[in-house]
């Protein structure tokens, strides 16, 4: 039965209209004077940070401590404000296969497994009343490679629910290829849905364990286990 389950935000959980990646543009424009290049920038998958360095790079900017702290305390105030002006939406199913979660018996412990820093996270999630039912998460602040934050997501959910967990206990739901490797790196089940930037035939050749267009698609039972 599993006992953590991670979702990726974007495109899995959320779709912003953007809102991240205008964000970032219009940070990048007034605080960087950089607004060129910006359409080679690939977000699907990403974290904040690797994106960061890569459009630093483009244009020279030093990749210092403080630049990166001067861009993200000032895209989280853009994303804040951008949000309120977007055509945010929950991803069809999603509400209702959290509620589903939460009603199995024993529920499993939910979890954010995320490319976004975690300001970043809360602001897109509680835009949409979505950030509440997540006990732990791992964010971009923690570690620049999407691995790596999947190994400290899994750390954290054991640290909470007190115990070591099997590979078959983590289940990770995500809506790129990236999530799919991600989720494999730490040994875990993967959820593969198509609402976000990949189609069903593009995350299918990567062989998650569960493939659907949207969860509406399946009970989660059929995946995690439990009883109602």
């Amino acid at each position: 039965m599993v006992r953590l389950v991670l979702f990726d935000i974007d495109g899995t959980l959320i779709r912003t209209g953007g809102a991240g990646m205008k964000a970032f543009a219009k940070v990048f424009a007034l605080e960087f004077n950089a607004s060129d290049g910006f359409e080679r920038l690939k977000f699907a998958g990403r974290t904040d940070l690797s994106l960061l360095r890569e459009f630093f790079s483009f244009h020279g900017i030093p990749a210092t401590p403080e630049n990166f702290q001067r861009f993200f305390d000032r895209y989280v105030f853009w994303l804040d404000h951008i949000l309120r002006e977007s055509e945010a939406r929950v991803c069809p199913g999603v509400r209702e296969f959290i509620d589903g979660l939460q009603a199995l018996a024993p529920p499993p412990l939910l979890g954010l497994l995320t490319g976004n820093i975690r300001l970043g996270a809360e602001i897109k999630l509680r835009h949409l009343h979505l950030w509440e039912p997540f006990a732990i998460g791992a964010f971009a602040d923690d570690h620049e490679e999407r691995a790596q934050i999947a190994a400290i997501a899994r750390q954290r959910g054991c640290a909470l629910l007190g115990e070591g967990l099997r590979d078959d206990q983590v289940l990770v739901v995500g809506d790129t290829p990236m999530d799919i490797r991600c989720a494999r790196a730490i040994g875990a089940k993967v959820l593969a849905v198509a609402t976000g930037g990949s189609t069903l035939e593009e995350l299918k050749a990567h062989q998650p364990d569960w493939l659907v267009t949207d969860l509406l698609e399946l009970q989660p039972a059929a995946v995690v286990g439990g009883s109602h």
